[in-house]
């Protein structure tokens, strides 16, 4: 208790009384300047959880500024709870999608930590009016030799398919990755995509003087208080101690919590809705009274509690979950009270919209806080960190890759490949997700997209989740840029055409000028792809800080995309379907070995030039791909990347039981033919009477392609420059494949 008897202590007894907010003394300054006065303790935890990076993005919102975020498609840009894209326009279909982290708390309490960050999501989709349809996630551990990697990798997928089979969204697809840089800090990156006609949508605004604010769902607790400022800080041996700062979910209410609040929304009753989410009551009472330009009062007396006794710091910064904040007509709060007591949920009306453009928390007739809220959102600050190049960019370009070049062994190292984590069936993890549920997923876990069919439209949705980090690290700008080009090349292989992208830019201390070069150059290479594929950014997720003892992962900025089918029917998958079909390589092999999956298989190490990307190639490559799915040229369309050519032909061979004879000549080494990741390229497979029309289609879109064989036989079989390079029996490559992932956790 400080003197002047305030059980938390005050700012005028405390000389450093920013330090416990997570503010620095300089931030605590500018705040005592906004307010022309001392902050009180609980104004104190306000700012310090709005200025939070979580809240504010105060170290990266001058770099987010450069993405493109307009275009035909986007109806919602970046702002509000989910970005919004036009599928249909003739049955205004949309889908809102964003995607966000949830890495800290899953670093400390798995399970939850991975099922609260999908439950967040999905209360995103659904408060912009969108019934949420799909989920998928990107996860990064480090090795799985580890032990504690495996409990890791355990829990967060249990959380994952807990969550999302309980409440009966399916869990569709996504990336699981292993590195050494993720061991103390994994990476859950959570994807939720929900379908809304154009006129339904909905705005987290607190709009018109007099209406009345409530709050519905669960009852607030004392569970993930602070955890917006949590995750604006590095992991440590001291992680047990966060377990307080994570929050605990409960499916099956955010399954009442989700049709409740669909159904006041299709009523008409509701002027704006909020996920209550980072920072809790404080984040989502603020932010909507900033993006109306009005005021909010709360009255904490009239908030639900699950535990009695709770400070207002408390209640004002819970993170518990299955929440939603609501703004409404005075006349409609008993109706809306009405279906949320029909769901068995709690909703109460705990305060009003005022014109004094104030953020006021009352208990009773007494005023424990109130300050401008554009404070506590637009006035947060933008920082403009120093940025410089770390020592091993230069070094690490200058490789010896002669290790790979002159292996010689190419089916021994196909198996090694085939075998390991990264380049493995992950159908351990998406076995414990159910991704039918909904009967829409018409093309599962497993390809390069999933694909929905959209209800009482002919057209198909794909969604896909991706990123190389190694060749981020290696090289932030290109990575950044390939990253984009992947994801809309994952999208266009299933015959989609790329839309637009959400993202979750996960990087290591901002404070670090080597770690805020990674961001910057990362981030301006994202935005130079998406100008150039007409994939503009609809929002997303920074999530900095990810460091375990001061070492910081490698940077990881996932990007999940979005396309369309004008037929779901035209759909395409990456196996192949039947013997005789004739095998094509679309693209150009290049001698490049740096920075790939085979050379760190057999070094350990990450190093070399990342691949070379044209973006006119890549966008050709697109482009012909979904006119050969419109056209119903192709059987199997399958992107080549991670592992190379010789990874992309066996994975369809295997996924499609059916064996392949494989011989062509080109006038890069073997090593660089059969493992070498050069960009814009894709293994497409057709029936002999389509190959006519789609070399025709090639051409017109000038892109190269060399006819490579045939499906058939039992065994995959390749000869390269007339000499015979790969020999192994399907079967082999088939276990190799789909059980290495599962003998490992056994």
């Amino acid at each position: 208790m400080c003197e002047c008897g305030n059980k938390r202590g005050c700012a005028l007894c405390d000389p450093y009384p920013w330090k416990e907010h997570g503010l620095t003394e300089e931030e605590y300054g500018r705040i005592r300047e906004l307010m022309e006065r001392e902050p009180n303790y609980l104004e104190l935890a306000l700012f310090g959880v709005m200025w939070s990076e979580h809240c504010s993005y105060k170290n990266s919102k001058a770099q987010l500024r450069k993405f493109p975020t307009e275009g035909p498609q986007v109806v919602q840009g970046p702002g509000e709870n989910a970005g919004v894209v036009r599928l249909d326009a003739e049955k205004k279909l949309c889908a809102a999608f964003k995607m966000e982290s949830h890495n800290h708390p899953s670093a400390v309490e798995p399970y939850q930590g991975a099922a609260t960050g999908v439950g967040g999501i999905i209360r995103d989709i659904f408060a912009m009016g969108a019934r949420p349809v799909a989920s998928l996630d990107s996860l990064r551990f480090g090795s799985l030799e580890d032990a504690r990697t495996k409990g890791l990798l355990r829990g967060v997928v249990a959380g994952v398919g807990g969550y999302g089979n309980c409440i009966g969204i399916p869990t569709v697809g996504g990336e699981t990755t292993f590195h050494p840089s993720y061991r103390g800090n994994p990476l859950v990156n959570a994807m939720c995509v929900g379908l809304v006609e154009e006129d339904k949508i909905f705005k987290g605004q607190a709009a018109g003087v007099g209406n009345v604010v409530m709050v519905v769902g669960a009852r607030t607790g004392r569970d993930g208080i602070k955890g917006a400022s949590f995750a604006s800080e590095e992991l440590s041996d001291s992680d047990p101690d966060k377990r307080p700062n994570v929050q605990v979910g409960d499916p099956f209410m955010e399954k009442l919590l989700l049709e409740a609040s669909l159904e006041v929304l299709e009523a008409g009753l509701v002027v704006g809705l909020q996920d209550l989410g980072a920072a809790g009551l404080t984040s989502s009472g603020a932010e909507m009274a900033g993006r109306a330009g009005s005021g909010i009062t709360i009255d904490l007396e009239k908030v639900p509690m699950r535990e009695s006794g709770m400070e207002p710091w408390e209640v004002m910064l819970s993170e518990s979950q299955e929440r939603m904040l609501m703004v409404v007509e005075p006349s409609k709060v008993e109706k809306i009270a009405f279906v949320f007591e029909k769901w068995d949920l709690a909703a109460a009306a705990i305060g009003e919209v005022t014109g004094d453009g104030r953020f006021t928390i009352r208990r009773g007739k007494e005023v424990l806080a109130s300050v401008p809220a554009e404070l506590l959102t637009d006035k947060a600050p933008v920082n403009l960190r120093p940025a410089s190049e770390p020592a091993y960019f230069r070094t690490l370009k200058k490789a010896d890759l002669s290790q790979l070049r002159d292996y010689g062994d190419w089916t021994g190292l196909l198996k090694r490949l085939f075998s390991s984590p990264n380049i493995a069936s992950k159908r351990w993890v998406y076995e414990q997700y159910d991704s039918t549920v909904g009967t829409n997923t018409v093309v599962r876990p497993g390809s390069d997209a999933a694909v929905l069919r959209l209800p009482g439209s002919k057209k198909g949705m794909a969604l896909a989740a991706d990123c190389n980090s190694r060749y981020v690290y290696l090289d932030p700008r290109r990575g950044g840029a390939i990253a984009v080009a992947e994801a809309a090349r994952n999208v266009a292989v299933s015959g989609a055409k790329p839309l637009a992208i959400t993202n979750c830019l996960n990087f290591g201390s901002p404070e670090k000028p080597d770690i805020y070069w990674q961001f910057v150059q990362a981030t301006d290479g994202m935005a130079e792809a998406c100008k150039a594929f007409s994939t503009p950014v609809t929002g997303g997720n920074v999530s900095f800080y990810n460091e375990y003892d001061g070492s910081a992962i490698y940077p990881t900025p996932t990007i999940g995309m979005v396309g369309v089918l004008e037929n779901a029917e035209d759909r395409m998958t990456s196996d192949f379907k039947a013997l005789g079909d004739l095998v094509f390589l679309v693209g150009k092999t290049l001698e490049e070995l740096g920075a790939s999956e085979a050379h760190f298989l057999l070094t350990g190490r990450d190093e070399g030039e990342v691949p070379a990307l044209d973006f006119e190639r890549e966008k050709s490559l697109h482009a012909f791909l979904v006119e050969a799915a419109e056209k119903r040229l192709l059987a199997s369309a399958h992107d080549c990347s991670d592992g190379g050519l010789a990874v992309a032909l066996a994975e369809s061979a295997v996924q499609g039981n059916l064996g392949a004879i494989l011989d062509w000549m080109d006038d890069v080494s073997p090593a660089a033919a059969l493992f070498g990741e050069s960009q814009s390229r894709a293994v497409i497979s057709m029936s002999p009477d389509k190959r006519e029309a789609t070399e025709t289609l090639l051409k017109e879109h000038h892109l190269p392609y060399a006819c490579l064989g045939r499906t058939g036989g039992t065994d995959f079989s390749v000869r390269y420059n007339g000499e015979p390079v790969v020999e192994c029996s399907l079967s082999e490559l088939s276990h190799l494949w789909n059980n290495s992932i599962e003998e490992i956790m056994k």
